[in-house]
């Protein structure tokens, strides 16, 4: 196979070059997410660059949320064989640190929506438990993925609004994940039609929360039983406290749907701290990105990640998310940044990630249609 810029390091995992990898899975992916917010929630930007070589694509975009519209810029292009080219058309990735800071840019385009954008660590980057799902003989999900909090710097252009972004007021995440999970042109079903007519269903939560000088993250995945498909729940303490992970308690979680959706509307965390002493979290929204509406993570006929758009396509749409009703029919995930209080006290900021779909038990939930009373 043809060699490419990263073949020139001594970092080669299989007897292949760099533009392949070691699986045939047309699932494949290699993927960043960012995201980050002002404190007081007015504006909310969530980014992503990812590469799938079994399909030959890769895509980016930037979802941004402000005064209730749901702005997003996406960008598709054949891949190549050069793996080491972030590059999306306007879009691209520059790691000025590795495991410490990176760069996320737009360039001026036509769509009038371009940033630059340095996202630097106030903890380590921690590497989340692998997810491994079969469903049948087919294995639909093997992840790996690390994940860091932190603060921005840099400047943001939204259709003339120029936000400056500095690390006293920004604060966000980013995450790196990589391995198979469904990408793509839809496939048939197949004799997976019969876990869908029986009682299918998954649920996940993302809650990474940043307070003064620590950072709490809880990660968890279930089957429509509540059956647990992974779970992950830390203490990170910041950079100047040393970085050291804390391994806390189980996790136990309760969503507060909002009426007629599954869409939350609060939250609450239970688990005991690092010292065995229990603890409660208390989470309030204030603002939310559906990013199921425009950026690729749930397929539609007009995007999904690594489907093929041609050899390269730009284009933005917009979304109206004022109100419940009209984010009501762009769920099902739900990424709301807000207010995190500590039964200890401590007031912290940070993001509550739901997805919902299908049954499941715990919340009442026994169809793909169903929703909160």
């Amino acid at each position: 196979m043809p060699i490419s810029p990263m073949d020139e390091t001594l970092a080669h995992q299989t007897p292949e070059t760099f533009d392949q990898v070691a699986t045939s899975d047309r699932n494949f992916y290699d993927r960043y997410y960012f995201n980050l917010h002002s404190e007081d929630g007015n504006t909310f930007v969530v980014l992503g660059i990812g590469q799938y070589p079994n399909l030959g694509t890769t895509d980016a975009f930037a979802l941004i949320v402000r005064d209730g519209k749901q702005h997003v810029l996406r960008c598709s292009r054949e891949l190549g064989t050069d793996r080491s080219d972030t590059r999306v058309g306007p879009f691209g990735v520059d790691v000025v640190e590795p495991l410490q800071s990176l760069r996320f840019f737009c360039e001026q385009n036509d769509h009038e929506i371009s940033f630059d954008l340095t996202f630097t660590g106030h903890g380590p980057a921690v590497e989340e438990p692998r997810t491994f799902l079969r469903k049948g003989p087919r294995v639909t999900m093997d992840t790996s993925r690390y994940t860091q909090m932190g603060r921005w710097n840099g400047t943001l252009n939204l259709k003339g609004d120029v936000i400056e972004v500095n690390e006293k007021d920004w604060l966000g995440i980013r995450d790196h994940s990589w391995g198979i999970r469904p990408i793509g042109e839809a496939e048939p079903l197949g004799i997976r039609i019969n876990e869908y007519m029986n009682n299918f269903g998954f649920f996940h939560i993302f809650v990474p929360i940043q307070f003064k000088d620590f950072q709490l993250k809880v990660f968890i995945e279930e089957n429509a039983d509540g059956s647990l498909i992974v779970e992950e729940c830390v203490k990170i303490d910041s950079h100047a406290k040393g970085g050291a992970v804390h391994q806390l308690g189980k996790p136990n979680h309760q969503v507060n749907y909002a009426s007629g959706s599954r869409e939350l509307a609060s939250g609450e965390l239970r688990f005991e701290d690092e010292n065995g002493e229990p603890l409660v979290v208390k989470f309030t929204p204030h603002n939310c990105a559906c990013l199921a509406a425009g950026t690729g993570y749930v397929a539609t006929p007009e995007w999904t990640h690594g489907a093929y758009q041609g050899k390269f396509k730009l284009e933005a749409v917009e979304f109206d998310v004022g109100s419940d009703e009209q984010r009501g029919g762009l769920g099902p995930l739900y990424e709301h940044i807000g207010r995190f209080e500590l039964s200890t006290g401590e007031v912290g900021y940070g993001m509550f990630e739901n997805l919902s779909v299908g049954s499941h038990s715990k919340y009442g939930f026994d169809s793909f249609e169903a929703v909160a009373p």
